[in-house]
């Protein structure tokens, strides 16, 4: 047994007896005492770290990111420190320059540029075809829900004028139909995923290991990865089969408006899979199913009760009907999965709320500690829905500041009377509700301490 002890500092604790004291006794990895009882564990120590000072605190658990994408971003073209349209186009133009094609992958991928830096966060595809006309870009926003493409890309997918608006996306159009280079949500973005090459796994092997050390250097020991493929789950497992993992992670599955059925046999037995990995055990999990009830507010995609400001004529755009959305989430409840949603209007949120209900109902009593993601904007009749539900509220707590995306993007769309009610964690906590925070990364910082303090 390995005994060691950490006294001269402060140890957060959060135990109501005792939240704050100033030792710590650790054997083996596990804290065996605190305080007094911590000093006098043992009398033969394999080691005394004196703090000197400073704060020991538990480890952070990140209740919705991407980990190994965010890792596989700062691999590749990294828009996220720019600030202009005239800094990501100059990236661009270096990237290029730098890493010509390779046979089988001429692509140029890129995030997450901020959308508040295009015009109505809109790109335009010629302002990429000036500096790389020949090869295929394409480029994510900072919130994963845009992709701003040039015309080598359009045409490798087939998109233009005459290409229906797909159901669950759209594509930005001039006044003669054709498209701009902005397209908006996954039914749209999905046209130019399917013909961009297969992911890597020794690539998203090496974004495991960037993330790692990304969440160890945070103290992060868990993460809830709120997308996972067959090549990242086998990059986990991977992982914990070398005995490289220094962080937890729970897997959750997508499931998509229309394939969904077809898609439950396969989160089966790939959380059985998981579950069955000797290595695995006490590292990663795959219990989770996770739906996109909507888009985003800054793109007018978030799916809202009433119309938007700035387009009346539109509430935003849900992925789901209601009743799909229900029965799927009863289904994947009844397969012992834990729901997962993200709803960022107050339309999806209570879409989302429906859907919990509608499972709970029917499926009958559980420990089931469902979530909904996000929940930027609540309606106030729908707030007590969540403790009365046993739903998590999962706030990315960053997000809720006046930064140039909530200036320029979101506050025009909602209006003033809509927008001081966003994020509204303290009403949730203060009517009994479960409340929970993650980054989203690399949507924003994975440093739990930045959406820490936007929170208090």
């Amino acid at each position: 047994m390995t005994r060691t002890l950490y006294a001269g500092g402060t140890v957060v604790t959060n135990l109501a007896a005792l939240p704050v004291t100033d030792a710590i006794a650790v054997a083996d990895g596990r804290v065996v005492a605190i305080g007094d009882e911590a000093r006098g564990w043992s009398a033969d120590w394999d080691e005394v770290v004196d703090l000197r000072g400073r704060c020991v605190v538990p480890g952070f658990r990140d209740g919705h990111a991407h980990p190994v994408h965010a890792g596989e971003e700062l691999l590749s073209l990294n828009l996220a420190p720019l600030g202009t349209v005239d800094e990501v186009i100059a990236a661009v133009r270096d990237w290029a320059a730098s890493h010509p094609p390779v046979p089988g992958d001429e692509w140029i991928v890129g995030g997450s540029y901020i959308s508040s830096i295009l015009p109505d966060g809109v790109g335009d595809a010629e302002w990429l075809d000036a500096i790389c006309p020949d090869r295929p870009v394409a480029l994510f926003s900072n919130d994963h829900h845009v992709m701003w493409a040039n015309s080598r890309a359009l045409a490798l997918a087939g998109i233009d004028a005459a290409t229906p608006e797909p159901a669950t996306g759209q594509i930005v159009r001039r006044a003669d139909g054709s498209p701009i280079g902005t397209l908006r949500e996954f039914g749209a973005i999905e046209l130019v995923e399917r013909v961009m090459p297969a992911p890597d796994p020794v690539r998203t092997r090496a974004g495991l290991d960037v993330a790692l050390g990304e969440l160890a250097s945070r103290g992060i020991v868990w993460v809830q990865d709120a997308i996972v493929d067959d090549t990242v789950l086998a990059a986990y497992l991977a992982g914990a089969e070398a005995g490289e993992l220094t962080c937890r992670f729970n897997a959750a599955f997508r499931a998509e408006p229309g394939r969904w059925l077809a898609q439950r046999d396969r989160f089966v037995a790939s959380r059985a899979r998981v579950r069955t990995h000797e290595a695995a055990s006490g590292w990663v999990t795959a219990n989770t199913v996770k739906f996109f009830a909507d888009g985003v507010i800054e793109a007018g995609t978030g799916f809202l009760v009433e119309p938007y400001e700035d387009a009346p004529h539109s509430c935003g755009l849900p992925n789901w009907t209601p009743a799909e959305l229900d029965e799927a989430v009863r289904m994947f409840d009844a397969d012992g999965f834990q729901i997962h949603i993200h709803a960022i209007g107050d339309g999806g949120v209570r879409m989302a709320l429906d859907a919990i209900e509608h499972a709970a109902r029917l499926n009958g009593p559980a420990d089931r500690r469902p979530v909904i993601a996000h929940t930027q904007l609540v309606h106030p009749d729908d707030r007590p829905r969540f403790a009365a539900l046993g739903v998590v509220a999962n706030f990315e707590p960053l997000w809720a500041q006046l930064d140039p995306v909530m200036l320029e993007l979101t506050i025009p769309r909602l209006g003033a009377a809509r927008s001081v009610l966003q994020y509204p964690i303290g009403s949730l906590v203060a009517s009994g509700a479960r409340v929970s925070f993650g980054s989203d990364w690399p949507v924003t910082t994975v440093n739990p301490l930045d959406g820490l303090g936007v929170a208090v």
